[in-house]
Protein backbone atom coordinates (compact mmCIF):
# COMPACT_ATOMS: atom_id res chain seq x y z
CA UNK A 1 0.00 0.00 0.00
CA UNK A 2 0.92 3.29 -0.79
CA UNK A 3 2.56 5.70 1.74
CA UNK A 4 0.90 9.02 1.65
CA UNK A 5 3.28 12.15 1.38
CA UNK A 6 2.87 15.01 3.82
CA UNK A 7 1.00 18.09 3.28
CA UNK A 8 2.60 21.61 2.37
CA UNK A 9 1.46 22.79 6.00
CA UNK A 10 3.23 19.89 7.94
CA UNK A 11 6.30 20.80 6.39
CA UNK A 12 6.26 24.33 6.55
CA UNK A 13 5.67 23.41 10.74
CA UNK A 14 8.77 20.92 10.83
CA UNK A 15 11.05 23.59 8.83
CA UNK A 16 10.03 26.46 11.51
CA UNK A 17 10.64 23.62 14.26
CA UNK A 18 14.16 22.50 12.35
CA UNK A 19 14.96 26.44 12.24
CA UNK A 20 14.60 27.67 15.90
CA UNK A 21 15.97 24.21 16.99
CA UNK A 22 19.34 25.17 15.04
CA UNK A 23 18.96 28.61 16.08
CA UNK A 24 18.75 27.58 20.18
CA UNK A 25 21.59 25.15 18.86
CA UNK A 26 23.55 28.35 17.71
CA UNK A 27 23.21 30.23 20.91
CA UNK A 28 25.79 29.81 24.14
CA UNK A 29 23.63 27.31 25.72
CA UNK A 30 21.07 28.38 28.87
CA UNK A 31 21.82 31.64 30.72
CA UNK A 32 23.29 31.95 33.93
CA UNK A 33 21.33 33.20 36.88
CA UNK A 34 23.50 36.34 37.19
CA UNK A 35 26.59 37.37 35.23
CA UNK A 36 29.55 36.53 37.71
CA UNK A 37 30.91 40.16 37.43
CA UNK A 38 27.85 41.44 39.05
CA UNK A 39 28.14 38.85 41.51
CA UNK A 40 31.49 39.86 42.10
CA UNK A 41 30.70 43.91 42.40
CA UNK A 42 28.27 43.22 45.17
CA UNK A 43 30.25 40.87 47.21
CA UNK A 44 33.21 43.47 46.63
CA UNK A 45 30.74 46.19 48.21
CA UNK A 46 29.86 43.87 51.55
CA UNK A 47 33.56 44.01 52.06
CA UNK A 48 34.00 47.72 51.55
CA UNK A 49 30.75 47.92 53.68
CA UNK A 50 32.89 46.51 56.76
CA UNK A 51 35.95 48.25 55.90
CA UNK A 52 34.43 51.49 56.73
CA UNK A 53 32.49 50.66 59.24
CA UNK A 54 28.72 50.79 57.67
CA UNK A 55 26.76 49.05 60.34
CA UNK A 56 28.47 52.20 62.72
CA UNK A 57 28.04 54.98 60.33
CA UNK A 58 25.10 53.88 58.13
CA UNK A 59 23.25 51.94 59.99
CA UNK A 60 19.88 52.11 58.44
CA UNK A 61 21.25 51.87 54.80
CA UNK A 62 23.93 48.78 55.57
CA UNK A 63 20.76 47.55 56.92
CA UNK A 64 18.56 47.47 53.95
CA UNK A 65 21.54 46.50 51.98
CA UNK A 66 22.29 43.20 53.83
CA UNK A 67 18.98 42.57 54.27
CA UNK A 68 18.47 42.45 50.17
CA UNK A 69 21.89 41.07 49.68
CA UNK A 70 20.56 37.89 51.94
CA UNK A 71 17.78 37.65 50.03
CA UNK A 72 19.34 37.17 46.85
CA UNK A 73 21.63 34.69 47.75
CA UNK A 74 19.24 33.13 48.95
CA UNK A 75 17.00 32.82 45.42
CA UNK A 76 20.40 32.17 43.83
CA UNK A 77 20.80 29.23 46.23
CA UNK A 78 16.99 27.82 45.55
CA UNK A 79 17.55 28.25 41.79
CA UNK A 80 20.84 27.26 41.25
CA UNK A 81 19.53 24.59 38.70
CA UNK A 82 17.03 26.86 37.15
CA UNK A 83 18.03 27.10 33.08
CA UNK A 84 16.91 30.11 31.01
CA UNK A 85 17.02 31.28 27.34
CA UNK A 86 18.07 34.51 26.73
CA UNK A 87 14.84 35.62 25.72
CA UNK A 88 13.51 34.61 29.49
CA UNK A 89 12.82 37.63 31.72
CA UNK A 90 15.83 37.40 34.27
CA UNK A 91 14.78 38.78 37.79
CA UNK A 92 17.86 38.28 39.63
CA UNK A 93 19.97 40.39 38.04
CA UNK A 94 17.44 43.75 38.41
CA UNK A 95 17.18 42.39 42.08
CA UNK A 96 21.33 42.16 42.33
CA UNK A 97 21.52 45.64 40.38
CA UNK A 98 19.04 47.04 43.38
CA UNK A 99 21.24 45.74 45.95
CA UNK A 100 24.38 47.16 44.00
CA UNK A 101 22.93 50.44 43.89
CA UNK A 102 21.81 50.14 47.82
CA UNK A 103 25.68 48.73 48.45
CA UNK A 104 27.18 51.82 46.61
CA UNK A 105 24.65 54.16 48.49
CA UNK A 106 25.64 52.83 51.75
CA UNK A 107 29.21 52.71 50.84
CA UNK A 108 28.87 56.28 50.58
CA UNK A 109 26.67 57.58 53.54
CA UNK A 110 29.36 55.94 55.84
CA UNK A 111 32.38 56.96 54.13
CA UNK A 112 31.09 60.49 54.44
CA UNK A 113 29.99 60.14 58.19
CA UNK A 114 33.02 58.58 59.01
CA UNK A 115 35.20 61.39 57.74
CA UNK A 116 33.45 63.52 59.49
CA UNK A 117 33.60 61.93 63.27
CA UNK A 118 37.09 61.85 62.19
CA UNK A 119 37.08 65.39 61.74
CA UNK A 120 35.24 65.87 64.97
CA UNK A 121 37.47 63.30 66.98
CA UNK A 122 40.48 64.67 65.40
CA UNK A 123 39.67 68.22 66.66
CA UNK A 124 38.53 66.76 69.94
CA UNK A 125 42.27 65.01 70.82
CA UNK A 126 44.04 68.21 69.64
CA UNK A 127 42.30 69.84 72.08
CA UNK A 128 42.69 67.92 75.01
CA UNK A 129 46.44 66.92 73.92
CA UNK A 130 46.70 70.60 73.74
CA UNK A 131 45.27 71.16 77.22
CA UNK A 132 47.39 68.55 78.47
CA UNK A 133 50.47 70.26 76.97
CA UNK A 134 49.76 73.58 78.86
CA UNK A 135 49.00 72.14 81.70
CA UNK A 136 51.77 70.16 82.17
CA UNK A 137 54.49 73.05 81.09
CA UNK A 138 52.86 75.27 83.72
CA UNK A 139 52.94 72.82 86.13
CA UNK A 140 56.21 72.15 85.57
CA UNK A 141 56.99 76.13 86.01
CA UNK A 142 54.55 76.63 89.00
CA UNK A 143 56.49 73.51 90.85
CA UNK A 144 53.63 71.96 91.65
CA UNK A 145 53.45 68.42 89.97
CA UNK A 146 53.40 66.71 93.41
CA UNK A 147 50.18 68.85 93.96
CA UNK A 148 47.93 66.92 91.67
CA UNK A 149 49.30 63.76 92.87
CA UNK A 150 49.10 60.51 90.32
CA UNK A 151 46.08 62.60 88.43
CA UNK A 152 48.20 63.69 86.21
CA UNK A 153 50.30 60.48 85.24
CA UNK A 154 46.59 59.24 84.85
CA UNK A 155 45.33 62.20 82.66
CA UNK A 156 48.31 61.35 80.32
CA UNK A 157 47.72 58.09 79.76
CA UNK A 158 44.32 58.51 79.17
CA UNK A 159 45.05 60.71 76.10
CA UNK A 160 47.65 58.48 74.84
CA UNK A 161 44.97 55.65 75.16
CA UNK A 162 42.23 58.06 73.11
CA UNK A 163 45.35 58.49 70.53
CA UNK A 164 45.40 54.97 69.80
CA UNK A 165 42.09 54.45 68.87
CA UNK A 166 42.31 57.07 67.18
CA UNK A 167 44.55 55.95 64.83
CA UNK A 168 43.03 52.45 64.87
CA UNK A 169 39.80 54.19 63.37
CA UNK A 170 37.82 53.24 66.98
CA UNK A 171 36.72 57.05 66.78
CA UNK A 172 33.63 55.59 68.75
CA UNK A 173 36.25 54.26 71.56
CA UNK A 174 38.36 57.82 71.33
CA UNK A 175 35.51 59.43 72.28
CA UNK A 176 34.66 58.75 75.33
CA UNK A 177 38.01 58.24 76.52
CA UNK A 178 39.15 62.01 75.89
CA UNK A 179 35.95 63.08 77.54
CA UNK A 180 37.52 61.48 80.56
CA UNK A 181 40.63 62.65 79.91
CA UNK A 182 39.34 66.02 79.61
CA UNK A 183 37.37 65.81 82.74
CA UNK A 184 40.49 64.80 84.60
CA UNK A 185 42.01 68.28 83.38
CA UNK A 186 39.42 70.18 84.54
CA UNK A 187 39.76 69.11 88.05
CA UNK A 188 43.22 69.58 88.03
CA UNK A 189 43.21 72.68 87.35
CA UNK A 190 40.56 73.24 89.92
CA UNK A 191 42.64 71.68 92.09
CA UNK A 192 45.48 73.99 91.39
CA UNK A 193 43.33 76.98 91.32
CA UNK A 194 41.91 76.08 94.54
CA UNK A 195 45.46 75.34 96.24
CA UNK A 196 47.36 78.09 94.20
CA UNK A 197 44.72 80.84 93.32
CA UNK A 198 46.15 83.24 96.02
CA UNK A 199 48.99 83.99 93.76
CA UNK A 200 46.43 85.68 91.76
CA UNK A 201 44.72 87.25 94.65
CA UNK A 202 45.83 91.09 94.26
CA UNK A 203 44.70 91.83 98.07
CA UNK A 204 47.24 89.04 99.08
CA UNK A 205 49.90 90.03 96.29
CA UNK A 206 49.54 93.61 98.08
CA UNK A 207 49.88 92.19 101.49
CA UNK A 208 53.14 90.46 100.14
CA UNK A 209 54.51 93.63 98.99
CA UNK A 210 54.00 95.54 101.99
CA UNK A 211 55.87 92.90 103.80
CA UNK A 212 58.98 93.82 101.72
CA UNK A 213 58.61 97.40 101.46
CA UNK A 214 58.73 97.03 105.39
CA UNK A 215 61.46 95.06 105.13
CA UNK A 216 63.62 97.37 102.38
CA UNK A 217 62.51 100.07 105.13
CA UNK A 218 64.02 98.31 107.87
CA UNK A 219 67.30 97.46 106.01
CA UNK A 220 67.59 101.41 105.06
CA UNK A 221 66.64 102.78 108.53
CA UNK A 222 68.80 100.29 110.30
CA UNK A 223 71.47 100.28 107.24
CA UNK A 224 71.71 96.98 107.61
CA UNK A 225 71.47 93.67 105.64
CA UNK A 226 68.27 91.75 105.12
CA UNK A 227 67.01 88.92 102.85
CA UNK A 228 63.57 88.62 100.82
CA UNK A 229 62.78 85.49 99.21
CA UNK A 230 59.92 84.92 96.48
CA UNK A 231 58.77 82.03 95.90
CA UNK A 232 56.98 82.83 92.84
CA UNK A 233 60.11 83.61 91.05
CA UNK A 234 62.37 81.67 93.23
CA UNK A 235 64.87 84.15 94.02
CA UNK A 236 66.50 85.10 96.98
CA UNK A 237 67.28 89.02 97.37
CA UNK A 238 69.55 90.53 99.93
CA UNK A 239 69.10 94.04 100.29
CA UNK A 240 71.82 96.39 102.25
CA UNK A 241 71.09 99.69 103.11
CA UNK A 242 67.57 99.27 100.88
CA UNK A 243 69.54 98.83 98.33
CA UNK A 244 70.11 95.35 96.22
CA UNK A 245 73.22 93.75 96.72
CA UNK A 246 72.67 90.86 94.63
CA UNK A 247 69.92 88.13 93.70
CA UNK A 248 70.21 84.77 93.61
CA UNK A 249 68.13 81.70 92.17
CA UNK A 250 66.93 79.12 94.59
CA UNK A 251 65.00 75.91 95.25
CA UNK A 252 62.51 75.34 97.69
CA UNK A 253 60.58 72.37 99.26
CA UNK A 254 59.13 69.41 96.75
CA UNK A 255 55.28 71.31 97.44
CA UNK A 256 57.37 74.27 98.34
CA UNK A 257 55.40 76.71 96.33
CA UNK A 258 52.35 75.63 98.67
CA UNK A 259 51.50 77.67 101.95
CA UNK A 260 53.42 75.74 104.38
CA UNK A 261 51.02 74.06 107.26
CA UNK A 262 52.04 71.13 109.08
CA UNK A 263 55.91 69.34 109.30
CA UNK A 264 56.57 66.90 106.23
CA UNK A 265 53.90 68.46 103.84
CA UNK A 266 57.14 69.80 101.77
CA UNK A 267 56.16 73.49 101.62
CA UNK A 268 58.08 76.29 102.20
CA UNK A 269 56.99 79.10 104.74
CA UNK A 270 55.78 82.30 104.69
CA UNK A 271 56.09 85.10 106.60
CA UNK A 272 58.41 87.44 108.75
CA UNK A 273 61.65 85.75 110.07
CA UNK A 274 64.91 86.35 111.57
CA UNK A 275 68.05 84.23 111.63
CA UNK A 276 68.27 82.90 114.65
CA UNK A 277 71.71 80.93 114.27
CA UNK A 278 74.44 80.52 111.60
CA UNK A 279 75.89 77.13 111.03
CA UNK A 280 79.20 76.90 109.49
CA UNK A 281 80.54 73.82 107.84
CA UNK A 282 80.41 70.61 109.59
CA UNK A 283 77.70 72.05 111.49
CA UNK A 284 74.67 71.08 109.42
CA UNK A 285 74.60 68.54 106.11
CA UNK A 286 73.96 71.59 104.17
CA UNK A 287 77.48 73.24 103.58
CA UNK A 288 76.19 75.76 105.42
CA UNK A 289 73.18 76.92 106.59
CA UNK A 290 71.58 80.17 108.53
CA UNK A 291 68.70 78.64 110.57
CA UNK A 292 65.70 80.74 110.85
CA UNK A 293 62.96 81.63 114.38
CA UNK A 294 60.18 79.51 112.67
CA UNK A 295 57.53 78.62 113.66
CA UNK A 296 57.27 82.23 114.64
CA UNK A 297 53.64 83.26 116.58
CA UNK A 298 51.81 83.52 113.00
CA UNK A 299 52.52 80.04 112.27
CA UNK A 300 51.56 78.46 115.46
CA UNK A 301 48.29 80.28 115.35
CA UNK A 302 48.15 79.50 111.37
CA UNK A 303 48.65 75.83 112.62
CA UNK A 304 45.87 76.07 115.58
CA UNK A 305 43.49 77.37 113.49
CA UNK A 306 44.15 74.73 110.86
CA UNK A 307 44.23 71.68 112.99
CA UNK A 308 40.71 73.29 114.56
CA UNK A 309 39.32 73.32 110.50
CA UNK A 310 40.39 69.71 110.10
CA UNK A 311 42.81 70.28 106.88
CA UNK A 312 45.97 69.03 108.54
CA UNK A 313 46.51 65.34 109.10
CA UNK A 314 45.94 63.90 112.71
CA UNK A 315 48.71 63.64 114.78
CA UNK A 316 50.49 66.13 112.42
CA UNK A 317 53.16 68.64 113.98
CA UNK A 318 54.32 71.81 113.22
CA UNK A 319 57.78 71.23 112.62
CA UNK A 320 60.59 73.19 112.68
CA UNK A 321 64.34 73.55 111.60
CA UNK A 322 63.61 75.54 108.33
CA UNK A 323 66.96 76.98 107.25
CA UNK A 324 68.70 78.65 103.90
CA UNK A 325 71.22 76.73 103.17
CA UNK A 326 73.87 75.19 100.72
CA UNK A 327 73.99 72.03 99.01
CA UNK A 328 75.18 68.33 101.19
CA UNK A 329 76.04 67.19 96.92
CA UNK A 330 74.83 67.90 93.91
CA UNK A 331 72.68 64.86 93.63
CA UNK A 332 70.18 67.17 95.94
CA UNK A 333 67.26 68.90 93.75
CA UNK A 334 64.66 69.43 96.55
CA UNK A 335 64.60 69.76 100.18
CA UNK A 336 61.68 69.08 102.80
CA UNK A 337 60.80 73.06 103.18
CA UNK A 338 63.70 75.00 103.61
CA UNK A 339 65.26 77.41 100.50
CA UNK A 340 68.40 75.93 99.12
CA UNK A 341 70.71 77.91 96.70
CA UNK A 342 74.59 77.25 95.47
CA UNK A 343 77.28 76.78 97.63
CA UNK A 344 79.10 79.51 95.79
CA UNK A 345 75.56 81.67 96.61
CA UNK A 346 75.60 80.90 100.11
CA UNK A 347 78.91 82.25 101.09
CA UNK A 348 78.42 85.30 100.19
CA UNK A 349 74.79 85.09 101.76
CA UNK A 350 76.81 83.69 105.08
CA UNK A 351 79.52 86.27 105.25
CA UNK A 352 77.01 89.24 104.32
CA UNK A 353 73.95 88.64 107.06
CA UNK A 354 74.14 88.20 111.13
CA UNK A 355 72.17 86.81 113.41
CA UNK A 356 69.00 88.47 113.79
CA UNK A 357 69.49 89.63 110.04
CA UNK A 358 65.36 89.84 108.60
CA UNK A 359 64.52 87.16 105.96
CA UNK A 360 60.76 88.12 104.78
CA UNK A 361 59.60 84.78 102.85
CA UNK A 362 56.96 86.09 100.11
CA UNK A 363 54.61 83.66 97.55
CA UNK A 364 55.12 86.88 95.26
CA UNK A 365 56.21 90.28 94.74
CA UNK A 366 54.43 91.23 91.80
CA UNK A 367 50.48 90.70 90.78
CA UNK A 368 51.71 89.56 87.53
CA UNK A 369 53.55 86.65 89.22
CA UNK A 370 54.46 83.26 87.01
CA UNK A 371 51.99 81.58 89.11
CA UNK A 372 49.08 83.95 88.33
CA UNK A 373 49.85 84.01 84.58
CA UNK A 374 50.14 80.12 84.49
CA UNK A 375 46.89 79.93 86.00
CA UNK A 376 45.55 82.30 84.00
CA UNK A 377 47.16 80.11 80.85
CA UNK A 378 45.27 77.36 81.65
CA UNK A 379 42.16 78.64 81.11
CA UNK A 380 43.00 80.85 77.77
CA UNK A 381 43.27 79.71 74.11
CA UNK A 382 46.89 78.25 73.43
CA UNK A 383 47.40 81.37 71.31
CA UNK A 384 46.56 83.93 74.25
CA UNK A 385 49.11 82.79 76.27
CA UNK A 386 52.16 84.56 74.82
CA UNK A 387 50.27 87.52 75.42
CA UNK A 388 49.43 86.61 78.58
CA UNK A 389 53.27 86.08 79.41
CA UNK A 390 54.81 88.86 77.94
CA UNK A 391 53.96 90.76 80.71
CA UNK A 392 55.49 88.29 83.23
CA UNK A 393 58.59 91.02 84.10
CA UNK A 394 56.08 93.89 84.45
CA UNK A 395 54.93 95.42 87.69
CA UNK A 396 52.33 97.50 88.28
CA UNK A 397 54.29 100.21 91.17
Amino acid sequence: MARALPTRSVLTRCAIAAGLIAVALSLPGCVQQAPPELLQAVENLDRHLLSVQGAEFAPEEYARFIERWVAVKARLQSEDDVIRWPWEANGLVADLLKVEEEGRQAALVAAERREAERLQTLAWLTAVERRLRTLGSRVEEMGSRLILGEKLIETELLVKQGRSFFEQGRFSRSGPVLDEAARLLDDQIALLNAELGRYADERMVDTWRRKVRRTVAWSKRHQAPAIVVSKADRSLTLYHNGGVVASYPVQLGYNGILEKRYQGDGATPEGQYRVLKKRDRRQTQFYRALLLDYPNAEDRQRFRLARNAGIIPVGATIGGQIEIHGLDHRAVSQTLGCIMLENRWIDVLFDSVDVGTPVTIVGAVKRSNSVALALAALDQPEEEEDVAFADSTSDEG
